[in-house]
């Protein structure tokens, strides 16, 4: 499948076929011996090429990179591999993961496996498209403002950013930081939570980290039949930035669907659009952090992560102090908001799929966009809130584009989300990408 398809659509990079081999025997010869299998036993599956991989190379989408083959695995591949897994392939990623589309200076485009001609957003857009065409069972994203949850809907399949803190982040420069989190890319709702279980959980290396107050999200999503008793609020916008009305459309109509399943369903208006300079406050800061060893070759950045980094520098203590101040207020309004309802549902992406080669989407509806990041604001305001959100594909649009529904819930709610995203998913299957 990989020889077959990844030619076309250039989402897996670096293909660790040796290593995966031996890992392979060495997982029959296990079980043969009798011995204990882990929950991903033998599955081979994708790390993105920001996450660091013992002996298989890490190039960050950077030039500066390139070549680069890490000692050690990041504790999130060492989880997976302690769980049975088989790392198999790097996936494709915008440079340092700073874009919403997935292209970079060394390898180029990854494109969406349901119109090659169309993105498949960013920037874990490799590991989407790897799952979304079967050459892979699962992989692994981080999202920081959308990076998981926007190529799971722009590809049709699940995926999901944890409440930070619950996957471990190491190694990572800014230690403390609830920003960038470590998550799962499947199929199926039941298949992130089988990955998702694999990697929660306290680790001594990380020091915001937590274990998870649940034992099993899989046992939790098997055991969950149908939304009986959920209290649910659907929301077309909360950034103030508008939505395409085909994608409000069949999101809307998804929720309203879960009446039939037993959930509480209603329509309301919550506008978090004043938490968006805030988290622009935030992120240049984040982006100053990360990227603060590599300070003195700036110059040799693509003009997507050189940008982020000099808007960072020009952040001031008192542009700070006042995004955490109204960070903190818009906190309050979703802790109240989380008291009236269980999950707040809303559309993934608010525009369909764009040209590979256009960087970003500029207006909505005819309206342009004040900052280039802006299309993803209804994703990067969950971020900004550290609440976790999964995306399921809630339809098709009448192109032939998967539309993804964004589900949100309170903090530690991960099994309650991809529960909610199994019953949607069987009320909404959309198969396979054309031509596989």
């Amino acid at each position: 499948m990989i020889e077959r398809v990844n030619p076309q659509l250039n989402a897996i990079v670096t293909l660790a076929a040796e290593q995966a081999r031996t890992a392979a025997l060495a997982a029959g010869d296990a079980v043969m011996r009798g011995e204990g299998a882990g929950r991903l036993h033998g599955l081979p599956v994708g790390i993105k090429d920001i996450t660091p991989t013992a002996g298989i190379r890490t190039t960050f989408g950077s030039p500066l990179f390139r070549d680069h083959v890490p000692d050690e695995d990041a504790e999130a591949v060492r989880r997976l591999k302690a769980a049975g897994a088989i790392v198999l392939a790097k996936t494709n990623t915008p440079e340092f993961a700073a874009g919403a589309n997935t292209v970079n200076p060394v390898f180029g485009a990854t494109r969406n496996p349901w119109n090659p001609r169309l993105s498949p957003a960013g920037s874990s857009g490799g590991s989407a498209v790897a799952v979304a065409t079967g050459m892979l069972p699962l992989a692994q994203g981080t999202d920081f403002g959308c990076s998981i949850r926007m190529p799971a809907a722009f590809c049709g399949i699940v995926g999901i950013r944890p409440t930070p803190g619950l996957t471990p982040n190491y190694p990572m420069p800014l230690a403390w930081d609830p920003g960038q989190v470590h998550g799962p890319l499947a199929r199926s709702a039941e298949d992130a939570a089988l990955m998702l279980d694999a990697l929660v959980g306290y680790s001594p290396l990380s020091p915001i980290s937590v274990a998870p107050p649940w034992q099993s999200a899989l046992a939790e999503v098997q055991a969950s039949r149908d939304a009986r008793g959920l209290r649910i609020a659907y929301v077309s916008d909360i950034a103030g930035i508008g939505v395409d009305s085909e994608i409000d459309a069949i999101c809307g109509q998804a929720a309203e669907a879960l009446r039939t399943a037993g959930a509480t369903v209603e329509r309301i208006q919550f506008d978090a659009s004043d938490g968006k300079v805030p988290y622009q406050a935030w992120r240049g800061l984040w982006m100053v952090g990360q990227q603060y060893a590599n300070l003195a070759q700036l110059d040799v950045f693509g003009p997507n992560l050189k940008g982020n980094v000099e808007a960072g520098l020009k952040v001031t203590p008192l542009d700070f102090a006042a995004a955490e101040q109204a960070r903190a207020a818009l906190f309050q309004r979703f802790r109240e908001l989380f008291e009236r309802y269980d999950l707040l549902l809303m559309p993934a992406s608010p525009v369909k799929q764009f040209p590979v080669d256009q960087n970003f989407p500029t207006e909505i509806n005819g309206k342009k966009l004040e900052n280039y990041t802006d299309w993803i604001a209804g994703a990067f305001l969950i971020t900004l809130m550290s609440l976790p959100a999964g995306s399921v594909p809630a339809g098709m649009t009448q192109d032939g584009l998967p539309v993804g529904l964004q589900i949100v819930g309170a903090r530690f709610q991960e099994p309650r989300i991809l529960a909610l995203a199994k019953v949607i998913q069987t009320m909404n299957p959309i198969g396979f990408p054309p031509g596989l």
